[in-house]
């Protein structure tokens, strides 16, 4: 997308070593070539830590945040809440606070809704069955407190990250290099998306400077089993494994079981459209998914 827009100023993203803070900093230098695009990791600023934060923004001055860094893992979450509290939370509050006059893109899930309908849009109401959501929801409601931030809600993204095990691809083609059988969920629903695809389409969105909330996920939903044979498909030497079941057959934190998403509000404003995880996958055959 060519455009006028320069950032007139650093620009932050914050979990630089995740997968989507990788794909963004990519997006961003291909986007705003000689722009200061910081990837930051956590060794680079400890989010949780408020004072150092706010002596790092106060000399630094970025002029766009894109927030991705989160404590993601449901299990983990649930496990620790008080640290998903300071993560996710806290960590976000500080952020909000000093980018009072910039603009700030908060990274949400589709775990904020119960998923018992699916097919939610922007108007839905939250409703987060287990600490994850619960730490994202609170954390977008002191986003939204300025109407000049914005909020995404994605679901499952894909692709290659720095550390290799953060896109769910990369998880399950790990499980099988290892041997593993895949029991994978026939009625949990998601809508998986490329983390190529996210980036761009937050540039465009902070190109055009949109605020508020927006859903950004793949147009097509799929239970955790259909997403298992696409890639099982794409990787036939792996001799993957994978059996079915579902969300009876499962005794850990509670999880949400349709949170499919509608995308129409971010799609108008795209110059490109959303595709599915199977479309995807058919036309990008060549990249390590």
């Amino acid at each position: 997308m060519s455009t006028g827009f320069t950032p007139g100023g650093p620009v932050w993203i914050t979990g630089g070593a995740g997968l989507i803070g990788n794909y963004l900093a990519r997006r961003a230098a291909e986007l705003f070539p000689g722009a200061e695009v910081r990837a930051l990791r956590r060794s680079d600023l400890e989010l949780t830590d408020a004072e150092e934060v706010r002596r790092e923004f106060d000399r630094a001055r970025p002029a766009v945040i894109l927030h991705c860094a989160a404590m993601t893992k449901p299990p983990d979450c649930q496990a620790r809440p008080a640290e998903a509290w300071r993560v996710n939370v806290d960590a976000t509050a500080t952020l909000v606070e000093l980018a009072a006059d910039i603009p700030l893109v908060f990274f949400s899930t589709d775990i904020v809704f119960d998923g018992r309908t699916g097919g939610y849009d922007e108007h839905s109401p939250v409703n987060p069955v287990n600490r994850y959501g619960e730490t994202k929801a609170a954390a977008e409601a002191l986003v939204l407190k300025n109407p000049g931030h914005t909020v995404i809600r994605t679901s499952l993204n894909g692709g290659v990250s720095p550390t290799g095990d953060r896109g769910f691809n990369e998880a399950m083609r790990a499980a099988w290099r290892a041997g593993k059988t895949l029991e994978l969920f026939t009625d949990e629903i998601r809508c998986p998306i490329a983390a190529s695809v996210t980036a761009r389409a937050v540039w465009e969105l902070v190109i055009q400077r949109q605020a508020g909330i927006f859903h950004l996920a793949g147009a097509e939903a799929l239970s955790r089993w259909q997403i298992g044979r696409l890639l099982a498909d794409r990787w036939p030497e792996l001799n993957p494994r994978l059996t079915p079941c579902t969300l009876r057959d499962y005794h850990g934190p509670p999880r949400a079981p349709d949170t499919s998403m509608d995308c129409a509000k971010i799609q108008r404003l795209l110059s490109f459209p959303l595709p599915g995880l199977t479309k995807w996958l058919v036309d990008n055959p060549a990249e390590c998914f």
